[in-house]
């Protein structure tokens, strides 16, 4: 190992210490300048709450609202639409892509559903389904997977040109160039709308839980705001925020594990 490389290393090292060292000193900061702010009552700290109350409130909602079950709930919710979105936008990119007509009838259809207010439909969605679990995951379903579509079939467009010439002058099938060329050369994208339908999915689920759940994360959000207790309402966030984090660096990790 040269001298240069060595140096390059630790260059690397240093820089993810940093930013390592700064995510952490910024998150710190905010609790800390959150607790100072609420305790002296710079902010109102029945609105705002504080993390000391979260965390209390956390402990409570465990004993006595069995919050394991309504994170669960939510999970359940939040991965049943996201695995059932990624693959209907995985299918119909494919398809729109192999058609390229198909394509140009849909394409201001797509755009028109994906600027439409999903919650909108909401009440449409209830009566079709009903007031369950079904029309949450609908809900979810909904929101993640127009922008599934658009995201994985643009990463599809975007190959050079040069390299599927190239692959039909070995005389390479259409099948050939799909599963060897154009979706392997798309994984980058297929990853990045992967990170991007499990936050949207995690929005559908809770603006479908705010509707029509009885259990959840979104519905204890809900529920305390009826009761107006802002404590479970901040600490709801708190929750999904966490939730939010952990669900990303799953695919983070699926994504490093893919490109190696």
């Amino acid at each position: 190992m040269n001298l240069e490389y060595k140096k390059y290393l630790k260059k690397l090292k240093l820089e993810k210490f940093i930013i390592l060292f700064f995510q952490i000193f910024i998150l710190i900061s905010f609790i800390i300048s959150w607790e100072l702010l609420s305790k002296y009552k710079i902010i109102n700290p029945f609105i705002f709450s504080s993390p000391t109350k979260i965390i209390e409130t956390i402990k409570n909602l465990f004993i006595n609202y069995n919050l394991t079950s309504h994170i669960l709930t939510t999970l359940y919710e939040t991965l049943i639409a996201f695995v059932l979105g990624i693959t209907l936008s995985f299918i119909s990119s494919i398809i729109l892509y192999e058609f390229k007509i198909l394509n140009k009838i849909m394409d201001p259809y797509l755009t028109m559903l994906n600027s439409l207010p999903k919650v909108a439909l909401g009440p449409l969605i209830i009566i079709i389904v009903g007031a369950n679990t079904k029309s949450i995951i609908v809900m979810a379903l909904l929101i993640n997977l127009i922008v599934g579509i658009i995201t994985i079939y643009n990463g599809f467009n975007n190959i050079e040109p040069d390299l599927i010439k190239l692959f039909k002058t070995f005389n390479a099938s259409k099948k050939d160039i799909l599963f060897k060329l154009t979706i392997p050369a798309t994984y980058k994208t297929i990853i990045s709308s992967l990170k991007l339908n499990i936050s949207m999915t995690l929005i559908g689920v809770i603006m479908g839980e705010f509707l029509v759940s009885k259990a959840g994360i979104g519905y204890l959000i809900i529920y305390g705001t009826q009761i107006f207790n802002l404590n479970m309402v901040m600490s709801g966030i708190v929750i999904l925020i966490i939730i939010s984090f952990i669900l990303y660096k799953i695919i983070t990790y699926i994504e490093n594990k893919l490109i190696k």
